[in-house]
Formats: C-alpha cells, structure tokens, sequence
C-alpha cells in the first residue's frame, strides 16, 4: 500500500498536475471545476476523507430511488421499428434514434444482423 498518491503509479494523479492536462480528462469533474488551478487540485485530491461523511453518503446515494431501474429496452417495439425500413438512409437515422432511445449497439446490431462496430460507425457518422 502507497502512503501517497504521487507514489501510486496506475492513477490519473500526476495528469492533473501537470501544466498540459491530457484531451482524455478534459471533461473530468476536477478539471470542470478547478480549471487550470494545479494548487486547488493538488489540494483537493491530498484531501483526508472523513469516514463517517463517506459512509453517511454511501448510505443516502442507497435511498435515492432510480425511476425505470428495472425496465428493459424491449427488443420486439426495437424489431417492429426496423422491420418495415427498405431505405439504408432511413435505417440508418432509426439506428441513431433508438440508440437514444437507450437500445444498446449490441441489440440493434442482432435486430438488424448487422456487426455492432457497424452500428457503432453508423452513429458515429450521422451524428456529425
């Protein structure tokens, strides 16, 4: 075990102190709210947690009720939107409407027998 976090080297740690913070961690909270601010993050991150805070919103975050936590996308409503599409154009901007639907890559792929990377581009592409 580390005694410090600039010991441990599998962490983003040194990223963020960095003058450069890497494209990757860009939309990282830290970084949205501490902006360029080496001191403020160092500060934050060498932070001591108080157990009892942490275990006091471990017990909220268990009280917050998820609406739909249960409910599946259906993949028969996903078969009946693409069974009656012969255009590529039109398939292709469904695809991207029932992946924000929150139909996953995979399932729209075994709907349509089609490869999940193509799905993937598929989105990619008409989202642009």
């Amino acid at each position: 075990m580390v005694k410090s976090l600039e010991d441990y080297p599998y962490c983003s740690y040194h990223y963020f102190l960095e003058k450069q913070i890497p494209e990757c961690l860009q939309n990282a909270w830290i970084v949205q709210n501490h902006g360029n601010d080496i001191e403020a993050i160092k500060e934050m991150l060498n932070s001591k947690v108080d157990s009892s805070v942490l275990q006091e919103l471990k017990t909220a975050s268990s009280l917050v009720e998820a609406p739909n936590i249960d409910k599946k996308p259906d993949i028969n409503k996903l078969t009946k939107i693409f069974s009656e599409i012969q255009d590529r154009k039109e398939r292709n901007r469904q695809i991207v409407k029932a992946y924000d639907k929150g139909y996953s890559q995979h399932m729209i792929a075994k709907v349509l027998s089609i490869s999940q990377q193509a799905v993937n581009g598929i989105i990619k592409r008409n989202r642009k």
